[in-house]
């Protein structure tokens, strides 16, 4: 008997693998969130899909608005490594979009930070990772 799928050519399940790897990032960007909440921020918005790209965590406190993007590796010197020109480029981008559909999330400063998590349990914040322009 032959068995059909409603999906479309050429398309996958998922391998094991990259579940185990897409688990691991949400299970870092819950860590992440949970440490800014517990460090007093009001997360606004987790994987926050814009016409440039999606934001993992916008969080705010006070006037200050963060955008932060999660990087979880084996190690977490690996993890700050992987935010390249191109990504940096992506979020400024994907903010920009961002504060024109939610113009009340932000404050009078903006911040962009790099939250790494390692598969050891280690996260640290890279606060004010970098700047448009850089």
């Amino acid at each position: 008997m032959m068995q059909t799928s409603n999906k479309p050519p050429g398309s996958r399940a998922p391998s094991s693998r990259r579940r185990g790897a897409e688990g691991y990032g949400r299970d870092a960007e819950a860590r992440c969130a949970s440490a800014l909440e517990a460090d007093g921020f009001v997360i606004l918005a987790r994987r926050r899909r814009t016409q440039a790209g999606e934001i993992d965590l916008v969080a705010r406190r006070g006037d200050l608005t963060v955008i932060v993007e999660v990087k979880a590796r084996a190690r977490a010197a690996e993890a700050a490594e992987t935010v390249s020109p191109r990504q940096r480029a992506r979020l400024l981008a994907a903010a920009e979009a961002l504060m024109a559909e939610e113009p009340a999330w932000f404050g009078s400063e903006l911040r962009f930070d790099v939250l790494v998590v390692g598969r050891d349990g280690t996260l640290r914040r890279i606060a004010d990772a970098f700047r448009a322009g850089d």
